[in-house]
């Protein structure tokens, strides 16, 4: 009967992770992972002998009351670094799962059983370390920028082979100390992986230490002999490296020019075009454009996120679609922070599913779209990733938005991207910029359509 149950709740994490890749199911498929993993959670409890169920209780009340205040306190501009904490807990998790077991057995294990062990550790210590260094970066407390550090990567290297030595030892020896030691080296080794990672980078670094979180766990599955845990993070790890490949060719990036290259790290040099002038616009003058349109595109941004202008989009959406404008809005994969950042902010004002076009829907459309709102993107929009072979962007798959017939930009300054180079579409003849914070130019924009 156990492992039916366990059976049962791998599959409904499966129906749950087939249905998170569609906004319109994702809440269910959600639901269903959820309820795989309370069964899982219940199975495993009521299989335990001699439990102590004091701190059982206390460690459910705990987490399920600081997992509610997050849920209901955390906005949305703060979901990617919350993302990675979850990585960071999953990935300690496991090793303290690993970690208990050495010391219940006083680290006497067979081979197998060792190198398991050593796996948990050391991968579980490089995730949590490692998210939480991308947390820091997202949230501010830590440059988003490149830290590139002399002798880098020889140093992770030497740390990477000085681990793999010292977990053999720990093994072959039977040697605790081992083991604590590993925990040690990987838990630098964690951060001194991500801290050379520019900010550009995050989406496809949540990504992967999300598939690492998820491979520790299947570790720690194999070292309690829990099917349920072993198949739940064989699932979160497959998941979350093909999400992280996919990050990668919507970048034209390889994993490994995303961990060590230091992309980033240069801002734009003597080819910037920051001195050009600009085409500026008011309110008024946007209200027009949009109002005498036939065919609106909305391309949203991680300045969309920070200035929380979601409501104030959709709102204008809808005075545009009473004037029998049609809208629609253009995601790029890595628009935001974290994969789908820009679909859940969108999803959390209403905006109609079927309206979110993906970047092989929306690029065939912008040759017909009379004006394209851009809001708070930069390097997703950028035509230097088609167009000049000397950029570090070039052959980044972008929203080509350049093709409509005028393009707004709202924007607070022209300031570059997180790849750090300057944006040739604000200085093109079809383009208007208004230089505001996302939510105010919105709503300075829907005022003026009252007089058009």
């Amino acid at each position: 009967m156990t492992e039916l149950l366990y059976l049962g709740a791998a599959v409904l994490f499966i129906f749950g992770l087939k249905q998170l890749s569609s906004p319109r199911t994702a809440r269910r498929g959600n639901m269903l992972a959820s309820i795989g993993m309370l069964v899982a959670l219940v199975v495993t409890l009521a299989n335990m002998e001699d439990i102590g169920w004091g701190p059982i209780l206390a460690g459910l009340a705990v987490g399920g009351g600081v997992g509610a205040a997050l849920a209901l306190r955390v906005k949305m501009t703060s979901m990617p670094e919350l993302v990675a904490a979850f990585n960071g807990f999953g990935g300690v998790a496991s090793a303290l799962v690993a970690l208990a077991e050495i010391e219940r057995t006083n680290s006497l294990f067979d081979t197998e059983t060792g190198v398991v062990v050593a796996l948990s550790l050391a991968i579980g210590s490089i995730t949590f370390s490692g998210s939480f260094v991308a947390f820091g970066k997202l949230n501010g407390s830590l440059p988003g920028k490149p830290v590139l550090l002399p002798l880098g990567q020889p140093i992770n290297a030497a740390l990477a082979l000085s681990a793999i030595g010292v977990a053999t030892w720990a093994i072959m020896a039977d040697e605790a100390l081992g083991f604590w030691i590993v925990v040690a080296i990987a838990l630098v080794l964690g951060v001194l992986a991500v801290i050379p990672i520019g900010g550009a980078d995050m989406p496809v670094v949540i990504s992967l230490l999300n598939s690492l979180s998820g491979v520790a766990a299947a570790m720690a599955g194999f070292i309690i002999s829990n099917s349920a845990l072993i198949i739940g993070g064989a699932l979160v790890g497959a998941a979350g490296f093909i999400l992280t490949v996919l990050m990668g060719e919507a970048m034209n990036r390889t994993i490994a020019n995303v961990l060590f290259s230091g992309f980033g790290a240069v801002t734009a040099g003597p080819a910037a075009m920051s001195d050009k002038p600009v085409k500026r616009a008011t309110p008024d003058d946007v209200a027009i454009a949009l109002a005498y349109a036939e065919n609106v595109i909305v391309v949203p941004g991680y300045g969309l996120a920070v200035a929380q202008a979601q409501h104030a989009v959709r709102e204008l959406a809808t005075i545009l679609e009473e004037r029998n404008v049609n809208v629609d809005y253009a995601i790029h994969p890595v628009a935001g922070r974290m994969p789908g950042h820009m679909n859940v902010l969108l999803a959390e004002a209403d905006v109609p599913y079927d309206q979110l076009l993906d970047l092989d829907q929306s690029n065939p459309r912008f040759g017909q779209t009379d004006v394209v709102l851009i809001i708070g993107a930069n390097d997703v929009v950028n035509p230097s990733a088609r167009d000049d072979e000397t950029s570090p962007i070039y052959g980044m798959p972008i929203l080509e938005v350049d093709n409509a017939q005028t393009v707004v930009v709202v924007k607070r300054s022209l300031s570059p991207g997180f790849a750090g180079i300057d944006n040739p579409l604000f200085y093109q003849d079809g383009t208007m910029m208004l230089f505001s914070d996302g939510k105010a130019a919105v709503e300075s924009v829907i005022s003026a359509m009252a007089n058009v």
